[in-house]
């Protein structure tokens, strides 16, 4: 499917659950990156700028530029924006679980828990002020398990939810274009495109290395096994004709299809999702 058509069905389908489930009102957390851009254009097409609260959510290693960039979507889009900084609850969550977690709240427990704390601001303003709370994570990251469970899992509805992630940027690329050929402000700012995607829970954390593989080649494989059916066989065969040798084909096919099945159980707990058949 075109991008811009995507675009159209997922934005849809989120004003639409929106309002089936009796709300009028949206929070998101606004980290800069693309993803949480997206769901936010997408949210203020969907039902207004008046009706979107974003939240800007910084932790220990959140940089200026990250805040910068969101601060910038807010103003193109018009919609109010407040700083929730995580740094306090963070730090009383690594004294208090320091002596059971060995000594030190360090390594992956650390980075969960700050993503935690983020949902845990944010379900509170939900709450408090009677807002829906959207998801902001893509297919690409829920199949490979590359989330936090109670925390960016969290949410009502995810827009982005079937959407792998080259395809949330096309997505994203498109509303920018629609709005110059309106003679508009562009939505999402230029640096949001260019900058290396991060979850900023560690310092110098960038997905990809994360991940283990870069974004086109993990839906390359993805989207000719959860979409197309092919086996790893095949797909190694894919990866061959478009230039990489066979051994290294098969390592990041094996990879990519033992960690999409290990993490079944996190999928399970994702939020829904548009149910518009993109790949077919």
């Amino acid at each position: 499917m075109e991008p811009l058509k995507m675009y159209d069905a997922c934005t849809e389908a989120l004003g639409a659950f929106v309002r089936e489930a009796g709300f009028a009102d949206v929070v998101i957390g606004l980290s800069g990156g693309m993803d949480s851009s997206l769901v936010a254009v997408m949210a203020v097409d969907a039902l207004g700028a008046d009706h979107v609260h974003g939240v800007m959510l910084p932790g220990p290693y959140s940089s200026e530029s990250s805040i910068d960039d969101a601060e910038a979507l807010a103003k193109n889009l018009g919609i109010p924006v407040r700083t929730i900084s995580i740094c306090e609850p963070f730090e009383a969550f690594e004294q208090v679980l320091a002596r059971a977690c060995g000594g030190a709240l360090s390594g992956l427990a650390a980075e969960n828990t700050q993503a935690r704390c983020r949902m845990v601001c944010l379900m509170a303003l939900s709450n408090a002020h009677g807002w829906l709370m959207l998801n902001t994570g893509n297919k690409s990251e829920a199949c490979m398990g590359y989330s936090t469970l109670y925390g960016d899992t969290a949410g009502a509805f995810a827009p982005l939810g079937g959407v792998y992630k080259t395809d949330v940027f096309a997505m994203a690329r498109a509303r920018n274009r629609r709005a110059a050929e309106e003679g508009a402000a562009l939505p999402i700012p230029v640096n949001v495109f260019v900058k290396p995607p991060s979850a900023e829970l560690a310092p110098g954390q960038e997905d990809e290395k994360s991940l283990g593989v870069d974004y086109a080649t993990l839906d390359r494989i993805l989207v000719a096994s959860v979409e197309g059916g092919r086996d790893a066989s095949e797909i190694v065969a894919l990866l061959a004709d478009e230039g990489r040798s066979v051994e290294e084909a098969a390592q990041l096919v094996d990879y990519v299809l033992a960690r999409t099945a290990a993490n079944a159980f996190k999928r399970a707990l994702e939020p829904p999702y548009p149910a518009t058949a993109f790949y077919v």
